[in-house]
């Protein structure tokens, strides 16, 4: 586990001072790079030691059998598992014929910089070797997120104190070998050698490799070239062969002097093109980026972020800790889906294996929300991604015996990836939450060619499918049985209150969007009494309650269940997954991860003030937050309930899930989710926003222990500052025409003149509910 001194606290960058080879793969997670196409997680430049080798292509992925002790209909029979393609950061050096392995010999000074406003990730170093021999190592390395297949390392050499002989070998690697699985179920399936060798190529300081994966089929191009800057005499070689490509750069340095190569790497995939395709299109991405050069790349990426920062930025003041985390979060979450481009945004996005790669309804109810009000171009992408997934997801209904789509509970490429049906089949929120994102998309940006291109066909089949789930008993109210909601440890239950009021949203939506677009409509088939159909469905949706307790139920029946006996799990016994039975979970008043708190929050305009109080302090005591989706929602429901100070509590816990390694598999990937959900938690849980179709609401409140939170939302074509204190909320409007938004229930209207301030009410008083033993929030 890292501990909390692993990285100083600065408010722009992730800055490790020292090296501890114990919880190497963590931090490679912490400084790993991406675009949303292209990840590279923080490994050394010289390849080893390492944690988990890891560069990844955004949908390159094996199949694989999933083994099933006994066969059943409509289980899915492949897995999909995301694949270590060619390594292209790998640049090994070798001082007076000694390899620099910071295992050996005596390291002097390493410190590592993840730099959030420049989207670098540097390295500085010395090290003394067994011989003698002292060399300083500066290295700078990017992803780029204006070149869409282009990353690059700047690695340089310097002698200290004496002549040194160096060496840099220049790789491309592929089939690199990866460490065994712990047997976690949240782990990658490891695939031994997944790629085939089909090409390799060195010439002058140009390498390249193509592979092909065994099973499904993609073809996959990685390719490099070099600028070298060193003393006279300085001389290249290169080479290549079976999975492997070099150059090898060989000089003599005095002290002082400096051997510099500059490795730009151009990567690319297709299960459709060509070798020769694949070959010329590396190769044309390394002559685009040859172009601008090292300084023409730092440049770009600068100045994207620049307005990327401008667009985002969530200031803290009173919590140094939140506030460097915050901006590690938003900088993850944007490259995750910066240059995505009709790829998944996966759990883990592109900095680690964990969950084989898969993407899950995190994205669309976790990661689109932020991206949503500070990238929204990527949305769209992410959703396009879902629409062009449809072909599968209707044939996986059809299946199951159902109409419309039903989308995959965790894919990379479409199809069902989940061997477990409680938990991954009968999760049919997936549909209601692609509604969701869908709907907030088009409402927070007016993109109506984006509806009327797909928008309205992914709401049509998702709103077929949960007719045809679903049913009318004999009062007319209609009911959704055998469904597991975002609970894990309440699968295939009745009337899930999430599932419900999220399938509710969908349905209305459905309709009112065929309302819109007639010609969309008529073309998918459906008609005014299909649309009348979703309208009486959604109306007669159950919501399941306990008027004797006064809280709504997470399903049917789950207040009568027997609780769970905290007192006598054990600490060591959490995750419960790992030590008990899902059978004596699934019977039991226990609950995984926000699920009732959760619709409070996406379905708020169905609970009042004191329904979110009650109810959130009925399910507080049971939830122990095994899943790190968790801390953000309980965030968001306890600031509105008025607990302040747990809210903090539990926005700490997903601010730091991955610098201080919470929840202890940071080495698998970061939570891409928990990130996204820092900026939840201090937005809609101390911003209090909500949305009201067309409008944004505002409720602000900050706990005693921050003295001001600060940020910037995109909506309609405009960039809106909310600015809260202590005692008072102030709305600015950066650009656009006015803007009408509500403060704590009072409308007003915003525009480029002035700032509309308002005071802030004080908090309602309640007393604030206990959680679990041994589950209090984990504030690091």
């Amino acid at each position: 586990m890292i501990s909390e001194r692993a990285y100083a606290v600065e408010p722009w960058t992730v800055r490790e001072t020292s090296l501890d080879l114990d919880v190497l793969a963590q931090s490679e997670s912490v400084f790993a790079l991406s675009n949303g196409h292209v990840g590279w997680r923080g490994n050394l430049d010289e390849g080893e030691p390492h944690g988990l080798p890891g560069s990844y292509l955004n949908g390159v992925h094996e199949v694989h059998p999933l083994p099933y002790a006994e066969a059943g209909y409509g289980y899915p029979e492949s897995g999909q598992t995301v694949i270590n393609v060619t390594n292209g950061k790998v640049l090994r050096l070798l001082v007076d014929d000694e390899p620099f392995d910071l295992r050996y010999g005596r390291l002097v000074s390493h410190e590592r910089v993840l730099d959030l406003r420049r989207g670098v990730l540097e390295r500085t170093c010395e090290w003394t070797s067994p011989a003698g021999s002292t060399v300083r190592v500066r290295s700078t390395r990017l992803v780029s997120l204006t070149q869409r297949a282009v990353a690059a390392v700047a690695y340089e050499v310097e002698a200290v104190g004496a002549r040194s002989r160096v060496v840099i070998q220049s790789e491309l690697v592929a089939n690199e070998s990866l460490p065994d699985s712990d047997g976690d179920p949240r782990a990658a399936v490891a695939l031994k050698s997944p790629l085939e060798q089909e090409d390799d190529f060195a010439s002058g300081h140009r390498l390249r490799l193509v592979h092909r994966t065994r099973r499904s089929g993609l073809r996959v191009a990685v390719a490099a070239d070099h600028v070298v800057d060193g003393p006279e005499r300085t001389t290249t070689h290169s080479e290549s062969g079976i999975d492997v490509a070099r150059l090898t750069v060989t000089s003599v340095l005095e002290p002082g002097q400096t051997l510099r190569v500059e490795k730009l790497v151009a990567h690319g995939w297709s299960g459709v093109r060509s070798l020769p395709a694949m070959a010329d299109q590396v190769d044309a991405a390394l002559a685009a980026a040859a172009h601008d050069g090292w300084e023409g790349l730092l440049a770009d990426q600068r100045a994207t972020l620049d307005d990327f920062w401008a667009r985002a930025d969530v200031e803290v003041e009173g919590d140094e800790e939140i506030q460097q985390a915050v901006r590690f979060a938003l900088f993850h979450v944007f490259q995750a889906g910066a240059r995505a481009e009709g790829r998944a945004i996966p759990a883990k996005g592109l900095t680690g294996s964990g969950y084989d790669g898969h993407a899950f309804w995190d994205t669309e109810m976790f990661v689109l929300p932020v991206l949503t009000h500070t990238a929204p171009a990527a949305v769209a992408e992410a959703l396009r991604w879902r629409y062009h997934t449809l072909d599968e997801a209707r044939e996986r209904a059809a299946q199951l015996g159902l109409g419309g789509a039903a989308f995959p509970w965790r894919t990379i490429a479409g199809p069902e990836g989940s061997a477990y049906w409680p938990a991954g089949t009968a999760a049919f929120h997936v549909n209601a939450d692609i509604a969701d994102a869908v709907v907030r998309y088009v409402e927070a940006t007016g993109d109506t060619a984006f509806e009327r291109e797909a928008g309205v066909e992914l709401l049509v089949e998702t709103a077929r499918l949960w007719r045809s789930l679903g049913h009318h008993d004999s009062h007319g109210v209609f009911h959704l049985d055998g469904v597991t909601g975002p609970d894990e440890y309440s699968a295939v239950a009745d009337d899930n209150t999430y599932t419900n009021l999220m399938a509710r949203q969908n349905l209305l939506a459905a309709a009112d969007t065929v309302e819109r677009h007639p010609r969309e409509a008529e073309r998918l088939g459906v008609d005014e009494e299909e649309s009348a159909a979703w309208r009486d469905a959604a109306e007669a949706m159950h919501v399941p309650y306990n008027d004797e307790l006064g809280v709504h139920e997470q399903h049917a029946g789950f207040t009568r269940y027997q609780r769970w006996d905290f007192a006598a799990t054990r600490a060591d016994q959490y995750p419960l997954l790992l030590h008990f039975p899902y059978f004596d979970l699934y019977r039991k008043q226990v609950v995984k991860q926000a699920d009732l708190v959760l619709a409070m929050y996406t379905c708020d305009e169905l609970f009042d003030d004191e329904q979110t109080a009650r109810n959130f302090a009925y399910y507080e005591p049971l939830t122990v937050r095994d899943s790190s989706l968790s801390a953000c929602c309980q965030a968001v429901i306890a600031a509105q309930a008025g607990h302040l100070g747990l809210a903090l509590d539990y926005t700490r816990e997903a601010a730091l899930m991955d610098l201080h390694d919470l929840e202890h598999n940071t080495r698998d990937g970061l939570h891409i989710a928990s990130l996204a959900g820092t900026w939840m938690a201090l937005v809609a849980g101390f911003g209090g926003l909500r949305r009201d179709r067309e409008r944004l609401k505002f409720a602000p409140r900050l706990p005693e222990r921050l003295r001001r939170l600060a940020f910037n939302l995109e909506f309609r074509g405009r960039r809106l500052r909310v600015d809260i204190g202590a005692d008072k909320a102030s709305y600015s409007l950066l650009d656009g025409p006015p803007l009408s938004l509500r403060h704590h229930g009072e409308a007003l209207t915003v525009s480029a003149d002035e700032p509309a301030v308002r005071p802030i009410p004080a908090a309602p008083r309640r007393t604030v509910p206990h959680q679990p033993e041994h589950r209090a929030p984990n504030g690091g």
